[in-house]
């Protein structure tokens, strides 16, 4: 199977050190080495700023780009989703993966949900599932076509949906319909908290985990301690993989460059006090940590710039390593230019 999936992901091969951890399928590590370009308004990918951000993501060793197209609904009850003006359009997308393609990236579209504001989707429970998951066939199977059009590499049937991923066999359904939409891998991307619970990774054909494990009591540039922190991790991760039989790709992981990142990797505003020497640690301890684990296919690390004039975080404090000590540490590890 591991075999099969290496082919299928194109994943470009990194020096295949040698796993030491048990269980994990598969005989050697190629990484996916990704960057999420996510877009908060419909024009966002018509930017012009769009093929500046596609070569500086490039430049770092990275492979591929991913694109995350969100639609809304007002309330965690409600039974459907639908579009907005924040909703990246379908012209929009299908030229940006055109432009990805053309740099020699490869392209993981992965739809989002959103609720208004600072809710979390994983809140989402809707009163009448069966509604919900009828609107969420029409919303996903948008994209599978989409991505099979533009020829998208890979695609996520779902993200952080922690509300309603228990109900199993409406996602199995939901699977069903994506795989006569689009013939490429699939994955979930399931919290880090969330992972465990899913029953269906069987029907998928990679575990997708967005890592934000908090790693540290306190904030730390301590990139030994940092390794040590995952240690436990990547052992609990290798035997999942093993038992699934599947491989993990970090379809998110992330750090601000605030102080505390390390402390709680899934939140925008730890602090008001920049930290890029704690973010920049951070990336190297993820990736001298799993890099080489035949088990892992690799990362896609959120998130490349904001688009001009809508981040809401100051670049000095956000997630985005371009122009700081972490993205050095990405061309280092990567073999960027």
């Amino acid at each position: 199977m591991a075999a099969v999936l290496l082919a299928a992901t194109g994943c470009t091969t990194d020096s295949a050190a040698k796993d030491t951890d048990t269980g994990g399928p598969g005989k050697e590590s190629p990484a996916m080495r990704g960057i999420a370009l996510p877009s908060w308004y419909r024009t966002d990918y018509d930017s012009p700023a769009a093929d500046r951000y596609l070569r500086g993501i490039r430049a770092t060793g990275a492979r591929w780009v991913t694109f995350t197209p969100t639609w809304y609904q007002k309330r965690r009850t409600d039974s459907g989703m639908h579009t907005t003006q924040e909703t990246a359009s379908d012209t929009s997308l299908r030229d940006i993966v055109r432009r990805a393609h053309a740099l020699g990236l490869k392209v993981m579209i992965k739809p989002h949900i959103d609720l208004p504001g600072d809710a979390d989707r994983a809140e989402i429970r809707p009163r009448d599932r069966a509604a919900w998951f009828t609107s969420y066939r029409r919303f996903i199977t948008h994209y599978a076509d989409l991505a099979a059009d533009t020829g998208a590499e890979q695609f996520a049937v779902g993200t952080e949906l922690a509300g309603v991923s228990g109900d199993s066999t409406d996602w199995r359904d939901v699977i069903k319909d994506v795989r006569d939409h689009y013939d490429g891998p699939l994955t979930y991307a399931a919290n880090y908290d969330e992972y465990k619970k899913i029953r269906f990774w069987k029907d998928l054909d990679l575990i997708g985990i967005d890592a934000y494990w908090p790693l540290s009591d306190h904030p730390t540039a301590d990139t030994g301690r940092l390794r040590r922190a995952w240690e436990p991790i990547r052992k609990e991760l290798a035997a999942y993989a093993g038992h699934q039989g599947r491989r993990i790709l970090f379809t998110e992981a992330g750090y601000v460059s605030q102080r505390g990142s390390t402390t709680a990797p899934y939140s925008w505003t730890v602090s008001g006090h920049t930290a890029p020497a704690e973010q920049a640690a951070a990336y190297r301890a993820l990736l001298d940590s799993f890099t080489g684990r035949r088990w892992w296919v690799g990362v896609c690390w959120w998130m490349w710039d904001d688009w001009p004039d809508s981040g809401e975080t100051p670049v000095r404090l956000a997630y985005t390593p371009h122009g700081k000590p972490a993205e050095e540490v990405l061309r280092e590890k990567w073999g960027g230019g």
